[in-house]
């Protein structure tokens, strides 16, 4: 009775195309990565913009920090930047518009929010531009 095995071209063929398989799925993981982190991005931006504008038809202001959204229950806590990994955000003040007088108050006012994350999405739009 003989024993029957693998021969090694057998076993080169099955690691040959395991290769292949591997070297095709790598890229598509990577960009489903980004991908995700990029979803997210959006989606947190999205929140905290909205609450920006409840805050401000609620009160009648804008907050002057993340933090007055989140201790007025508007936000839970403030969202992370999943590209750049922190809960920094870069903030868009109120700026007075042409006529109107300056109001320290006012100037303090978030009006919106920024990644600042650096470099481009894969639609080649700058995050710092979401």
């Amino acid at each position: 009775m003989r024993k029957r095995g693998f021969t090694l071209v057998e076993i080169l063929i099955v690691v040959t195309l395991i290769g292949i398989l591997v070297a095709i799925m790598t890229p598509q993981y990577k960009y489903s990565v980004i991908r995700a982190r990029e979803a997210v991005l959006r989606e947190n931006l999205f929140q905290i913009r909205d609450a920006i504008n409840k805050h401000f038809y609620d009160k009648k202001k804008y907050p002057t920090s993340l933090e007055d959204l989140v201790s007025a229950r508007y936000l839970r806590e403030v969202p992370f930047d999943p590209v750049l990994r922190k809960k920094e955000w870069r903030l868009v003040l109120a700026e007075p518009q042409e006529g109107e007088e300056f109001d320290p108050e006012e100037a303090q006012s978030v009006v919106d929010v920024r990644s600042l994350a650096p470099g481009d999405s894969l639609d080649g739009s700058p995050y710092g531009e979401w």
